[in-house]
């Protein structure tokens, strides 16, 4: 299932929606937070195609999320600059995503202060190694390419770094590959675990540092870190950085850690 056959069936009417051949894009028993996240952003822009680029989302993972889904979307304020969008998907009468989207428009710089060089550059992504082929859930293994950013295999610090760049992404605004992209790695967490077990993000908040922004050949480096894990939760902290190292998401996530 192309990335374009996920999104054909979202209208700008919204209201129930069915989806055919998910299984492309599931994680376990759910829709890939990335790709709901994606749907829910659709929704938001098909029914107002006239707002302003996006520069924050808030996303909550309710439920899992089905085939059979019920697209509800509102604009909550608008103003001058900045427009604020709520759109949530429903399956078998309860919410299973809710979403507020903040779009604003460019206006002159009264603060200046670029994100920091990244740490530990692993260099580039053309001379990575191969990481997870024929491994992972279903959403990795056909629509991802993944490859090692990081020496560290197994326990150890906290973080989770990988090159990842979608297989199919023509169909894609550099908007729209970021969400799908933003929650592809699991908790930086998996780390320190005790044991093995599920995991399974609870939300996901990020800023966009660029509103148009572009990557050599898809490449993006995505970085899952535990900030703090007790309690059967993580507090993990998500970026995005392009091929050539320049940051362009900054987000973070509240995980469930099982087992």
């Amino acid at each position: 299932m192309s990335i374009a056959n996920l999104l054909d069936p979202i209208t700008a009417q919204g209201g129930q929606t069915r989806f055919s051949g998910l299984d492309q894009w599931m994680q376990g028993r759910t829709l890939y937070g990335g790709a709901s996240a994606l749907v829910a952003y659709t929704a938001a822009t098909r029914a107002f195609p006239d707002l302003p680029p996006l520069r924050a989302a808030q996303v909550a993972f309710v439920a899992p999320t089905g085939s059979d889904i019920e697209v509800r979307r509102e604009i909550v304020r608008q103003g001058r600059n900045v427009t604020q969008v709520r759109s949530e998907l429903w399956c078998e009468g309860q919410c299973a995503l809710s979403a507020f989207w903040l779009f604003g428009t460019l206006r002159e710089a009264n603060a200046v202060h670029p994100a920091s060089p990244i740490e530990e550059w692993p260099g580039p992504p053309e001379d990575a190694e191969d990481a997870m082929n024929g491994k992972g859930p279903a959403f990795i293994t056909n629509n991802f390419e993944i490859r090692r950013a990081q020496d560290v295999r197994g326990p150890g610090a906290p973080i989770v770094r990988r090159w990842a760049r979608l297989t199919d992404r023509d169909a894609l605004d550099p908007i729209s590959q970021l969400i799908l992209m933003g929650d592809v790695l699991p908790p930086g967490a998996m780390r320190v675990m005790k044991r093995q077990g599920p995991l399974s993000s609870i939300n996901w908040s990020f800023n966009l540092l660029d509103t148009e922004p572009t990557t050599r050949d898809g490449w993006f480096l995505s970085e899952n870190a535990s900030q703090h894990a007790d309690h059967g939760y993580s507090s993990e902290r998500l970026r995005l950085w392009n091929a050539d190292g320049h940051q362009v998401l900054d987000g973070m996530q509240s995980a469930a850690i099982f087992g």
